[in-house]
């Protein structure tokens, strides 16, 4: 018998715009028709086409995302054992809608998108739009520094209904300025888009110039920026609508350089007295608020938002690593500040308490 050798050839079929593949053996044999036989199959030269539906159902537009006063970048809380706490993240949900936010983003750096796997994080996406789509509009943190992994996240997270995603600029693994461009072009073509610019975390600034690229862009609803009002202010004369993605900033932003409103991690813990802010503007109420917003982020976000949750009765005090709960002296200041600003105004019911080290559970394998 002899040995069979593979033979691939290429060529192009001008019809098509594709590259057929034909795939044989020489020798080769039909046994039914006692001859050589070529099969031929075909290999796209630039397969990717968008993952994506026009139909009307969970459709939202981009008008209805740029008009969000207040969104919350939303936590997400765990079982000992490190699996979702669907329960109590149903109730957070729930609270947030109860206290006028109008949106949440599903797995953002307070989320902790970064320790989750993808399934857990598109089943997280859908479950939100499944159980609250109607009260609140749902932004799907799909952005990843791997481009393939954006664009293959990003259409799961719409095909399971999301109203907009988030996408972040690749960090660690940075690239060239015509690189975020080409990066954030593929994922644009999906859906109602918020790109978000935040150097502390991925080393990179995204200039306005990459931003007035997509300006004109349909799916583009805005930006979250957190380089200062400065750079909010610039975007609002270049009719470019901006959220503002810090705390501390925020009621400035809103009524003094034209962001449209919040990004905020502080609404986890005050979702109305955050919504006052954005919806009628207190000074007064900023001022008081600041030391909270202080203390949430003495240590890089969520490890405040995590530590507060946890003392205020809302979550189990289930973290997992690298996050550790803050110090037992921050633990103490919590509450202090907690009873200055009143605990009527925080979420949930429970006394707040100072934990000790050994409340706390920490997960490395879950």
């Amino acid at each position: 018998m002899s040995l069979l050798t593979n033979i691939n050839l290429f060529f192009r079929d001008p019809m098509q715009g594709f590259n057929v593949k034909r795939v044989g053996a020489v020798p080769g044999y039909n046994k039914r028709r006692g001859k050589s036989m070529i099969t031929m199959t075909a290999v796209l030269s630039n397969a990717h086409l968008p993952m994506r539906s026009l139909e009307l159902k969970n459709r939202t537009s981009v008008e209805e995302i740029q008009k969000l006063r207040l969104v919350t970048a939303v936590k997400t809380p765990y079982l000992p054992d490190g699996r979702f706490d669907i329960e109590v993240y149903d109730s957070i949900i729930n609270m947030q809608i109860l206290n006028g936010v109008e949106g949440v983003i599903v797995g953002g750096t307070t989320g902790e998108r970064q320790l989750m796997t993808w399934d857990e994080h598109i089943m997280l996406i859908g479950h939100t739009v499944n159980c609250f789509g109607s009260s609140i509009k749902v932004i799907g943190n799909t952005g990843s520094n791997s481009t393939r992994e954006a664009i293959h996240a990003t259409e799961q997270g719409f095909a399971v209904g999301m109203h907009a995603a988030l996408h972040i600029n690749p960090y660690y693994g940075k690239t060239s300025l015509d690189g975020l461009v080409a990066h954030f072009d593929p994922v644009l073509s999906m859906g109602p888009t918020i790109i978000y610019n935040v150097p502390s975390r991925t080393g990179q600034d995204i200039p306005p110039s990459v931003i007035c690229k997509f300006s004109e862009n349909p799916n583009l609803a805005g930006v979250k920026e957190c380089m200062g009002n400065d750079r909010v202010k610039e975007y609002f004369n270049a009719g470019i609508v901006v959220w503002s993605g810090n705390d501390d900033e925020c009621h400035d932003a809103r009524w003094n350089y034209g962001s449209t409103g919040v990004i905020s991690v502080v609404s986890n813990l005050v979702p109305s007295l955050v919504h006052e802010l954005m919806f009628q503007g207190n000074i007064c109420l900023n001022e008081k608020l600041m030391p909270l917003i202080k203390w949430l982020f003495v240590e890089p976000n969520p490890i405040g938002v995590n530590t507060a949750l946890s003392q205020l009765g809302v979550v189990r005090p289930v973290f997992r690593l690298p996050y550790t709960p803050l110090p037992i002296s921050k633990r103490k200041e919590f509450v202090d500040i907690v009873k200055r600003i009143g605990r009527e105004h925080f979420i949930g019911d429970q006394e707040v308490q100072v934990l000790n080290d050994s409340d706390f559970t920490l997960l490395g394998r879950y």
